[in-house]
Formats: structure tokens, sequence, C-alpha cells
């Protein structure tokens, strides 16, 4: 294992985080906060030297090549790393008065979990808001893929970096060269980044509301610098839009780039697409007439909005509400926990189990029985028309074993702190599948905030162990991990 190769390059990672922290330090600066102009400044002082150093230090490594163990560890190290300084502002401004808040606040950011610890958002300066937000918006597409765009300028190749952070199952090479690839899911991130903050101001949000929104949206993060989340503007439209570029980010972005560029044809083919969608219209509907029929809205119009909305920020595990869903019928209440299992696509920004796993494992679940009524019969399981190689349907079983076993053993976790089944199982799914909002203590219209601080470094842990896929960290805890 080259671990001067793995300090290398969070080195570089550690200096592009100074450099995006020094854009909430300006929005201090302009409205003349000097507080928290410092709690950003002094982290970016104390990074840029640690970052410099490393690189420093390892300037003389000849022709370095990633292998898979470094990069799994690689991952790992770089969230750990990125919440750890991430946290300092939050801490050092006085905003949060204990670093195990500012420690599971920021880790719930650069996760696009979206669970807050904060009672009164609205109380915090707008660079703070702004910062957390961006959190989101960086461990959205992955800081990791980030740094594997510049990997080039420090002579590392970044396949095995990229194929360990990336969320979901498999990595679709957009181009020869895996940094090329990297840069072009940052440009179509952005692309989307500059046309949803658009979209917004046009429904008469300011531009610092807009684009906060727009990085919890497309992260499929949800943190908002609202106390009612997307709820405090009231609108349909803004809850429509919003709804729209939370289904888009939680697609996966290689299709993105194949519906601007071509060939297009393969896209319609997509298993996991078309699930996709159809998961989230057939829990619209069940949604939409469960609410209509208990009279919870007073138009139908606003029944849909509010059924298609949180339908897809749960599915998308994006968190935003425009209501409190917790006051729902319970029919629809399940619907949404139902969902939580689920996640987004392989390859968006979205948490969860993901869909194209879903559908594997029902594939098979049906291969199964069909077996066992045609014993001699040769059954070949294919996903959009592909054929899938047993070793894959063996690690997705594996995946959705210990998504499972991790969910249980959170929940028995939280509820050993005697909290009740419901607020304890919402903890474990929401903060594993990086959802933000639960249900019961922690539902849409409260926070994380009453846990002691045991349990919230519980659930850091937790929700980077969802956001990287699980086995990226959990394969460091193998004893065959660390043999040479």
């Amino acid at each position: 294992m080259n671990l001067r190769l793995v300090a290398r390059i969070v080195g570089a990672l550690v200096l592009i985080i100074a450099a995006f922290m020094l854009i909430p330090a300006m929005i201090a600066l302009a409205a003349r906060d000097a507080r928290t102009m410092v709690a950003f400044l002094v982290p970016v002082a104390v990074m840029t030297t640690v970052g410099g150093l490393v690189l420093v230090g390892t300037r003389n490594l000849k022709a370095p090549a990633l292998t898979p163990r470094d990069g799994y560890l690689l991952v790992s190290v770089s969230w750990l790393t990125a919440a750890a300084f991430g946290a300092l502002p939050f801490y050092l401004s006085g905003s949060m008065p204990t670093y195990t808040n500012a420690f599971f606040e920021t880790m719930s950011g650069f996760t696009t979990t979206g669970a807050s610890i904060l009672t009164q958002i609205e109380s915090l300066p707008k660079s703070l808001l702004f910062w957390r937000s961006l959190t989101h918006w960086l461990g959205g597409m992955g800081i990791v893929v980030l740094t594997v765009a510049v990997l080039p300028l420090l002579g590392i190749g970044g396949l095995q970096l990229i194929q360990a952070e990336a969320p979901g199952p498999s990595v679709d090479r957009l181009t020869p060269r895996i940094t090329e690839t990297a840069k072009i899911l940052w440009f179509l991130y952005l692309g989307f980044t500059l046309l949803e903050i658009a979209f917004l101001m046009f429904g008469g949000m300011n531009l610092f509301d807009a684009t906060t929104h727009t990085f919890g949206t497309l992260a499929t993060g949800g943190f908002s610098p609202k106390n009612a989340s997307v709820g405090y503007y009231h609108s349909l439209y803004i809850n429509g839009v919003i709804t729209v570029f939370m289904l888009l980010a939680g697609m996966n972005f290689a299709l993105h780039f194949k519906l601007l560029l071509g060939p297009r044809k393969p896209i319609f083919r997509d298993s996991e697409l078309k699930a996709y969608l159809l998961i989230f219209l057939v829990a619209t509907i069940v949604i939409t007439v469960d609410l209509f029929q208990s009279g919870a809205f007073q138009s139908l119009s606003e029944t849909v909005s509010h059924a298609a909305f949180q339908s897809a920020s749960i599915l998308t595990t994006t968190g935003y509400a425009t209501t409190d869903f917790e006051r729902w019928p319970f029919l629809s209440q399940t619907v949404l926990v139902f969902l939580m299992f689920i996640g987004g696509c392989s390859g968006s920004t979205g948490g969860g189990i993901k869909v194209i796993r879903i559908v594997t494992l029902l594939k098979q679940g049906l291969n199964e029985m069909k077996q066992l009524v045609h014993p001699r019969a040769v059954l070949t399981l294919k996903i959009s028309g592909r054929s899938v190689k047993n070793s894959i349907i063996f690690a997705i079983s594996g995946f959705f074993f210990l998504y499972v076993f991790l969910v249980l053993i959170v929940t028995l976790i939280v509820a050993s702190a005697e909290y009740d089944i419901l607020t304890s199982l919402t903890t474990a799914l929401a903060t594993i599948g990086n959802i933000g909002p639960g249900l019961g203590l922690v539902g849409p219209a409260e926070n994380y905030g009453f846990y002691p601080a045991w349990i919230k470094w519980v659930l850091s842990f937790a929700m980077m162990i969802g956001r990287l896929e699980i086995y990226t960290v959990m394969v460091l805890f193998t004893p065959a991990f660390w043999r040479r």
C-alpha cells in the first residue's frame, strides 16, 4: 500500500476544500461579519499550510499508480478529512457550541444526507448557511471525483479512486480517459446548477436562496436556509422546478451525457431508468389518492404537487419538505418509508440501495422461481438487454444483506438509548440512506440535535458508510485488506 501516494492526494483535496472555503469567507467580509470571516480564514490558513507541506513532501513520487486498496483507503480518509476541516467554521464562529455538532452537520453536508442538528436555521449568518449548502454541492458529485479531474497535474491515475467513490454498482466511462470522464460529469453538474438557479430566480427566489436550494437539489442533499425548508415559499411553481431537478439528479449522469451528445436510443431501453420513473409515478399516484381522500389539501393541483415533490424528495434521498408529511395519512407515510429503502439510480448523486440493485434482485428472484418450474432451463439475467455476470449478482446480494444488516444495527444502537422504534428505524434509514428526515422524533419538522454526542458520532459514521456504498468503508475492517 502506497501511503505516501494516499497522503499526496489527500493534500490536494485539502487545498481544494480550502479554495472553496474562501467563497463564504468573502460573503462574511461583504456582510462585515468579522468573527465569522475569521472562523473561515483560520481553517483556510491551516489547510493551505497542511496541504502545501504534504504536496511538497511527496513531490518526488515517481510514476505513481493507485491500486484498488489505495483507492478504498483514500476515499474513506478523504471524507473524514473533509468533514473534520469543514466543521471548523461552524465551531470557531460559535454557531455550534460543540465540535461534535459541527462535525455531524458537516458530515451530513458532504455525504448529502441533510440531517441537521439546527433548530433555528435562519439565525445563522448567510456565510455559514452558504458553506453548509456548498458542502452538499461538493459532496454530491463527489469531492473525490473533483480530485480525479486534477490528478494529471500530480502525475496520478484515478480509475481506482473514482470506482471506490462513485455512488452505484458500476462506473460508466464516458470517454477513454477517466479524468476526462470526471471533468464531463462536473461540467454537466455545473450546467444543471446554473439552469436550476435561473429557473428558481424566475419563480421569485433571490440569488442566495436559489443558489443554496440548487446546491441541495442537485446534490440530493436537502439542506435549506429556511426553517420550513421549501415549504417556506408556498409556491407550486418552485415545488415543480425542484421536483424536476431532484428527478434529474437522481438519474444516472451518464444518461444525461448520452441525451445531450448521443446515442439516445439506449436511454429509452435502460431498465433502471424505466423502473425509477415507474416507482416515482406509482408512489405519486398512491399518495395523491390517499391525500385527496383525507382532505389534507384544498385542491387537486396542490395535492398532486405535494405528493410528487415528497415522492421525488425521498426516492432521490434529497430530503426537502414542502409540508410536515408526518401529519399525512398512514398509507402515505408507509409509501415514503418504502421509498427510503430504494434510493436513486446508479451514477447519480442519490443515496440508498439504488434502483438498479432492486431491479437486479427482483429479476433474479423471478428467475429462481422459473428454475423451480423448469429445472433444466438455462436462464440468463439481463438488464437493459445485456447479460449480468453471476459475480455482479453475488456482489449485489452481499451489498443488500450488509445494507439491511447495518440498518438493523444502527436501529438497535439508537433504541438502546431509549428511543422509540419508529424514531430508531427511520433514523437508521435516513442516515445510512443519506435521506435526512425520517419519522417520529426525526420527522421533517424536527432535527437530530436532541441525540447525545456518542449517537451523533455513530450516525456520522453511518452517513459516511452509506455515501461510500458500504463496501468501500467496511473493507477497511477486514484483516485481508491490511495483509501484504
